[in-house]
């Protein structure tokens, strides 16, 4: 019989990026890599990551309270409490809180390689380096994603 994972409301791995706040709730360790999870807090009137693609991942976005906008290319989306985006490989995309109380979601990774992501920019911040842009890009390159300057 196989382990089942329950991760409680104060469960899960707890990584503070400055201004967002994720917890891990699957790493992909129960899924055999093929899916991991997180939950992503983020404070108002906050900016998220550079707009970016990934190549080798889907990524889901589940708004559970807060409202929050997505940009996708030059579109914007404007995504309350309830609303699901799902970006497959390759698509453009970003994500903000414009809003007056925090944003959280419950984001997917299939597989789970993006997980490992966030730890890695825990160690950037732990280590003492800024998280600029140019930083960021060269973490997102180790997991076959690209920062998107060229937006289509």
């Amino acid at each position: 019989m196989s382990d089942v994972s329950v991760v409680g409301p104060e469960g899960g791995e707890v990584i503070d990026l400055g201004t967002a706040r994720i917890r891990i709730l699957e790493d992909g360790s129960t899924t055999s890599h093929r899916l991991g999870i997180a939950e992503i807090t983020i404070p108002p009137h906050t900016e998220g990551p550079p707009q970016h693609r990934h190549a080798q991942h889907d990524e889901g976005f589940l708004v559970v309270s807060g409202t929050a906008r997505f940009t996708v290319g030059t579109t914007v989306h404007v995504a309350p409490a309830g609303t699901l985006v799902m970006v497959p490989p390759g698509a453009p995309h970003t994500f903000a809180n414009p809003g007056d109380e925090p944003l959280v979601m419950i984001n997917t990774f299939t597989p789970d390689l993006y997980v490992q992501y966030f730890r890695d920019l825990r160690s950037m911040i732990s280590e003492g380096r800024s998280m600029t842009p140019e930083a960021v890009a060269e973490v997102m390159s180790r997991y076959a994603t690209t920062a998107d300057t060229g937006i289509d």
